[in-house]
């Protein structure tokens, strides 16, 4: 990956998560501790403050790296479980060009590390819901050959969809759990925190095919 492209994509991820930082506390306040947009807002806003370190290296150490500023940086559960799905990533990419069965894998390893971490699965209402989606449409993706473009709109309506089901869902996992059938009307804050991040990197490589689209002209 280019250092500009994963420059931009620390700047935005970090953005949004701090304009979204009062939306995420009160989706926690709801079903959890409370604190979900506190401790996302610290460890992403960490990630910015190392960016120079973070894109300097090749993209397996780059995530290994944001993975591991996550695990020092955020509070409550979000940060060992944000961190294993970085470093877990930076593991299994190749150190050569990315392809998109490349970032499948990646990111299958990701989730699979967030539900060895949390000792959960996808149906639990928890992040999850909206990683494995995630996965699984850029495997897809792959698979069928699709445009960048078409990868594009299936990852963000996977994200999407992930974190809406979790309003229906009972929580059978961390604080929320505790709630029992209280936990059923809230979305997931994992889930959507999640949701925020994968746009957020939708919108920065969308923005990036544009421009490259409008060079080629």
């Amino acid at each position: 990956m280019a250092p500009d492209l994963l420059d931009t994509m620390l700047s935005a991820t970090a953005a949004v998560i701090r304009d979204n930082a009062e939306a995420l506390t009160a989706l926690d306040q709801a079903i959890g501790d409370g604190d979900h947009g506190i401790n996302m807002k610290r460890g992403f806003a960490a990630i910015e403050a190392e960016k120079a370190a973070v894109v300097a290296l090749a993209l397996p150490q780059a995530l290994q790296k944001i993975g591991m500023t996550l695990v020092m940086n955020v509070g409550g559960a979000s940060g060992p479980l944000y961190g294993s799905y970085f470093m877990a990533m930076g593991k299994a990419m190749p150190p050569e060009a990315v392809t998109v069965a490349a970032l499948a894998e990646a990111l299958t390893a990701g989730a699979l590390a967030v539900q060895q971490r949390g000792k959960s699965a996808p149906g639990e209402k928890t992040m999850l819901e909206v990683l494995v989606p995630v996965a699984d449409a850029v495997r897809q993706a792959a698979e069928a050959g699709m445009s960048m473009d078409a990868l594009l709109a299936a990852v963000r309506e996977a994200a999407a969809r992930g974190l809406k089901s979790t309003r229906d869902m009972l929580a059978t996992k961390g604080r929320a759990s505790y709630l029992g059938e209280r936990s059923i009307g809230h979305l997931d804050p994992g889930a959507q925190s999640s949701q925020l991040l994968v746009d957020s990197i939708c919108d920065v490589v969308a923005t990036a095919l544009a421009a490259t689209k409008v060079e080629g002209v």
